[in-house]
């Protein structure tokens, strides 16, 4: 079976794939004319969403796509075929997801970044920090990465509530409400952290009047999708001392470009579209167990639904 690997990374994909399976036959690149010219020849795909969408647009096409991303917003354009099956990257994101979520957490708490200025200053600095030990987390997409978010941060004692597409019973939340009570919920947290999926209802919810209800002491962690904060709203939340900071992973346009008001707004950190990058060896071991499945005409792990857009 010939495989297409439209990956920065093909290289390992490739090398890692054929020494397990002796049967694949790898085309494996990342360069547009390249995969233009090989692409109608492979029945199955692997790769980043931002390379696959120029040769659906195309109308080539596979039998399945495998992304390498959990987000394949690239792929749901409405221009685009939906005549294929697709599966987005999932159980791989958990750890790295939750290890930037807590690395900010107590960095804020710890106030890091303030103590490098009072450093760089040589003023210095001897307020006491805070524990993490009470703290109130909002997560806000209780998915699979959520729920891995949710574990890795009990053990410091914060108390977990989260929000979902519907209200459920989810451990090791205390409460899983529905979205439509995303403005009562922010109010209650010190923490909130967004890893809602991009779809309609998830976009520009956080808003003038939704970062209203943010306490005052309140740091928001976006590492889901940038179409979910109106930008120019956060920055102007922040100059008004609505919430504590903000941690921006992802933006609307990426690379940000000069100029952008997120360069400057006070305190907001921007972290590069860098919380969960993809590990080749955990990518290649889902997608060989979905590669089984595909072959025996089962249900693929995180199989996306086109109408709902995950």
């Amino acid at each position: 079976m010939r495989l297409l690997i439209a990956e920065q990374d093909h290289a390992i994909y490739a090398q890692r794939l054929s020494a397990i399976r002796a049967d694949l036959q790898c085309v494996a690149a990342c360069d547009s004319e390249i995969l233009e010219a090989q692409a109608a020849t492979c029945e199955v795909w692997l790769g980043e969403p931002s390379l696959l969408a120029p040769l659906l647009r195309q109308g080539l096409r596979p039998r399945w796509l495998q992304s390498t991303w959990a987000g394949i917003t690239p792929l749901l354009a409405d221009d685009l075929p939906r005549d294929y099956r697709l599966s987005r990257a999932v159980g791989i994101f958990g750890q790295v997801m939750a290890e930037y979520v807590l690395g900010h957490m107590l960095a804020h708490e710890r106030r890091l970044f303030a103590r490098l200025q009072s450093q760089i200053e040589q003023r210095w600095d001897n307020s006491l920090p805070r524990s993490l030990n009470g703290r109130r987390v909002l997560i806000v997409g209780c998915g699979d990465i959520g729920q891995r978010v949710a574990e890795f941060l009990l053990p410091f004692g914060v108390l977990l509530r989260g929000i979902a597409s519907q209200p459920r019973r989810q451990v090791p939340f205390s409460e899983v409400t529905g979205l439509e009570s995303l403005a009562e919920q922010v109010g209650w947290a010190d923490y909130v952290v967004n890893l809602l999926p991009d779809t309609p209802a998830t976009r520009d919810i956080y808003d003038a009047a939704l970062l209203a209800c943010f306490r005052p002491e309140a740091l928001l962690i976006n590492s889901g999708r940038g179409t979910a904060v109106v930008e120019a709203d956060l920055v102007a939340a922040l100059e008004r001392q609505q919430l504590a900071g903000a941690v921006i992973d992802v933006c609307r346009e990426e690379p940000l470009p000069p100029g952008h008001p997120f360069w400057t707004a006070p305190r907001l950190l921007l972290t590069g579209h860098s919380s969960a990058p993809t590990d080749p060896a955990l990518m290649t071991e889902l997608f060989l167990d979905n590669l089984a499945r595909w072959q025996n005409r089962q249900a693929l792990r995180g199989e996306v639904d086109f109408a709902r857009g995950y």
